[in-house]
Order: structure tokens, then C-alpha cells, then sequence
């Protein structure tokens, strides 16, 4: 750990207060929720991916 007491460095924005960052609990529906929508947002972002290298792919 950094002399500020935080493992990442300081690279993550906490300044270093990760032991005072209140825990935050979901519950099984919130979570499911979250997971349900980062997974949508990974497929759009595959779909960006897909697109860009098949336009890259085109002949000039």
C-alpha cells in the first residue's frame, strides 16, 4: 500500500479514504438489474467494435 493508505495508488479517485467509502449492499433484484444492463451495454459496445472493423476491413 501507498503512505496515503490506499492500494490503488490514488489512481481511482478515492484520494485514499477507500476505509471510510460506505459499503453499499443490493439486493438480489438490484443486482440482477446491473448485471442485466452492463451486459447490454457490453453488446452494444461489441457492436461498435464489429462495425468498426468491418469498415476497416473494406478495400480503400
Amino acid at each position: 500500500m501507498t503512505e496515503s493508505g490506499c492500494a490503488c495508488g490514488g489512481t481511482c479517485g478515492c484520494g485514499g479514504n477507500h476505509a471510510s467509502t460506505e459499503q453499499v449492499y443490493l439486493s438480489k433484484e438490484e443486482y440482477i438489474a446491473r448485471l442485466e444492463q452492463y451486459l447490454a451495454d457490453l453488446k452494444t459496445e461489441i457492436a461498435a467494435v464489429e462495425e468498426e472493423l468491418s469498415q476497416l476491413r473494406q478495400p480503400a
